[in-house]
């Protein structure tokens, strides 16, 4: 019988002088945990382990610096959570201001609910920002 194994795409944001991509890469791991938004825990608990995820600073940077992967999910207080394991830092970081420009993105709801800290990601949109992430600014 067939596999019929997903693989999820997602976009944690997070405060950089809170917890940044380089400490994820100096720990080797770290759990997602203190979402507290309804939406942004919703789509917390659709992810699974093995889905990729991009890793969003916030505050002065606001872009996509890194990608991380879903190790395992754990039994936190808040419920399940996942663990999370760097895959490999973007060559470039992709800008919010450059994906409100791009026709591609600007839909996306990074841009459309702002605040939200877990967004789903379509696996186009993922391709198109491996694309930005590629080129210079």
């Amino acid at each position: 019988m067939a596999s019929t194994a997903r693989t999820g795409y997602w976009l944690f944001k997070e405060e950089p002088t809170h917890y940044n991509y380089a400490k994820l890469e100096q720990e080797g791991r770290t759990r997602w945990d203190g979402i507290n938004n309804a939406l942004a825990r919703r789509y917390l608990s659709e992810v699974r382990a093995g889905d990729r995820v991009l890793f969003y600073h916030t505050g002065n940077e606001k872009a996509v610096v890194g990608e991380m992967t879903v190790a395992a999910l754990v039994t936190h207080e808040q419920g399940t959570v996942p663990e999370l394991v760097p895959v490999r830092r973007w060559t470039h970081p992709v800008t919010l201001a450059r994906i409100k420009n791009d026709p591609a993105l600007r839909e996306w709801e990074l841009v459309r609910l702002p605040r939200l800290s877990v967004v789903p990601v379509t696996i186009e949109q993922w391709q198109r920002l491996e694309q930005l992430s590629a080129e210079q600014e």
